[in-house]
């Protein structure tokens, strides 16, 4: 049996309580105290996420923003340094090769950080259609990840480093900053529907920073979090998830992520077919689901209207937040409208749902 992959940070896990799943490979925590009490420090305070098994591929030289134009579905040309742009890269058909952050570092060069499940994958598909002058790098295994996230995300972190993160927008980023001592490239990017800051710095400098970081946040009550808590958070902002949401079989349109298609631009990847789907709409969409009756949706659950099978539950959970059941689900789209009532199979049973209005949880500014 393969063992299993391990983050720089692995050896801090059991200090902090940490409980262990297999995650795409790799020994990830899914929790540290419980998932309840993560997901409210993060929506309410702050909350610190060990995001090191997410994939790094640089990709540089004269022609790499023409290569990446081709790639990927948002267009890149608008991209300036210090910038980061949210993008999927597709097949011919449409489907979703995979959703990713597009980091340009400078006129020639771009880091391109993936879902960790689909790293290898992703950068064999991107050098099997390598044109011109572009070299692509699978830098993974030398990058750290840090994800500190929350209302009070800014107020920790700026006690650490050396600029002014007020300064730094969403979706924009600075290198070489210095954090005690470590450097690292700061982002004001994140995957839970809070403000927050990512952090990339070397994978052996990563431990130092995690404990700065909580030390830094003892006031706060920032508390170190596991995926469980990260698949709520961003589960209640609608944000998707690959291998749920969004796969080879689903298109960013049926997803709901069609903003990231740019279809004035030249050629690239998976055009014709979206195209199709933006002019015609497409057969199937996913959206949001409330239930009436008492049950949790979970994924792959099937839905129905009056007993005619009409799609499945991509993510569910009873939400932490609003204290409600609620699902996302892919649906026939003529069952996607708002009011539509729908009945989710829960241990055998059909239960009654809606489809409401998404995302579910948005933060007030």
């Amino acid at each position: 049996m393969e063992r299993l992959k391990r983050t720089a940070l692995f050896h801090l896990y059991k200090e902090y309580g940490a409980k262990t799943i297999d995650f795409g490979g790799w020994e990830m925590p899914v929790q540290f105290t419980s998932i309840k009490e993560e997901h409210s420090a993060v929506r309410e305070r702050a909350g610190l996420f060990d995001v090191s098994h997410m994939g790094e591929i640089v990709v540089k030289g004269d022609d790499s923003e023409k290569f990446l134009q081709k790639m990927v579905t948002n267009d890149v040309s608008r991209l300036k340094s210090g910038r980061a742009m949210y993008t999927a890269m597709c097949y011919e058909n449409g489907g979703t090769v995979d959703d990713l952050l597009i980091y340009k570092l400078d006129e020639k060069e771009y880091l391109l950080v993936v879902n960790a499940a689909n790293t290898e994958s992703d950068f064999q598909w991107l050098k099997g259609h390598l044109e011109g002058d572009v070299m692509v790098e699978n830098e993974s295994e030398h990058w750290g990840q840090l994800a500190i996230q929350g209302p009070l995300a800014e107020k920790v972190l700026q006690k650490l480093v050396d600029i002014d993160l007020s300064k730094l927008k969403a979706f924009t980023f600075q290198t070489n900053v210095d954090i005690q001592g470590s450097k690292a490239l700061v982002s004001r990017t994140g995957y839970t529907g809070e403000d927050g800051f990512e952090i990339y710095c070397r994978a052996s400098d990563s431990p130092d920073i995690w404990n700065h970081l909580l030390e830094a946040g003892k006031k706060e009550k920032v508390l170190p979090c596991g995926l469980g808590a990260r698949d709520t958070l961003r589960f209640e902002a609608c944000l998707p998830l690959y291998g749920q949401e969004l796969s080879a079989d689903i298109t960013p349109i049926e997803a709901g992520i069609g903003f990231v298609v740019k279809l004035h631009k030249d050629e690239f990847i998976g055009k014709e077919a979206l195209n199709i789907q933006k002019e015609r709409g497409t057969q199937r969409k996913i959206v949001g689901l409330e239930m009436i009756d008492r049950g949790i949706p979970r994924n792959g659950y099937p839905v129905f209207s009056d007993d005619q099978p009409i799609g499945y539950i991509t993510s569910g959970t009873q939400s932490p937040t609003l204290k409600k059941n609620i699902g996302l689900a892919l649906l026939k789209s003529e069952f996607a409208y708002l009011g539509s009532e729908v009945q989710v199979e829960i241990r055998q049973q059909k239960l009654a749902a809606k489809v409401v209005e998404t995302p579910f949880y948005k933060r007030s500014k």
